[in-house]
């Protein structure tokens, strides 16, 4: 596999890593998601936060129909995802070599499934908004860990937006950002970041020791 190197920066609670989770929309897939169609459709000014905005509405009704938008959205992301530059074979180059790998998102089950059987994603540890709380909360990959029998230490969570990295904070993990060219904004607060998904197998080699 031609590589390019990862951009590295010296954490403090660098490696070694055992395993590599991996958020899905705008890491693993584009599934052009219009975030800020969803707030129109929806009522909601741009950039609200759905899911912890959702939590607040306490009519029944009015979540009804604010969960039948998102729901609507998802689902047609789920079918119109195709894969990020790069992603299936940096999985199957991980896989190859044995890591352990999971998804952990905060899509919806039947849409995040949707998306796995079209694509064939090669990853059967997939948690969603309705196995844990959703990220930033670290339940889901403290969940993960448990299942793979590690520490949150041994995990390198790679996402492209800033729950990824607050999620990976607040459980311990290392993060990396999968840069797509509209999220530079969130490298500070990032472990590494790369830039194309061939970059990744080097710095997972790189932060388990064996480079």
């Amino acid at each position: 596999m031609t590589t390019r190197s990862a951009i590295m920066a010296a954490p403090a609670k660098a490696g070694p890593i055992k395993a590599v989770v991996f958020d899905l929309d705008g890491t693993l897939v584009d599934s052009r998601l219009d975030f800020a169609a969803i707030c129109n459709d929806i009522g909601w000014p741009v950039g609200t936060p759905l899911l912890e905005q959702l939590a607040t509405v306490s009519c029944l009704t009015e979540k009804a129909r604010v969960e039948q938008i998102i729901h609507q959205h998802e689902l047609a992301g789920a079918e119109a995802a195709s894969w990020i530059p790069g992603a299936l074979a940096s999985l199957q180059h991980l896989q190859q070599q044995g890591w352990p790998l999971a998804i952990l998102t905060r899509n919806m089950r039947s849409a995040t499934e949707r998306v796995i059987s079209r694509l064939q994603i090669p990853i059967s540890l997939v948690l969603t908004r309705e196995d844990c709380a959703a990220k930033p909360d670290p339940a889901g990959l403290q969940l993960i860990a448990r299942q793979l029998q590690l520490d949150c230490a041994e995990i390198l969570y790679v996402g492209d937006y800033l729950f990824d990295l607050q999620v990976a904070a607040n459980a311990g993990s290392l993060s990396c950002l999968y840069l797509n060219g509209v999220n530079q904004q969130f490298m500070a607060q990032a472990d590494f970041h790369i830039s194309h998904f061939n970059q990744l197998p080097e710095l997972v080699s790189k932060l388990s020791g064996q480079a």
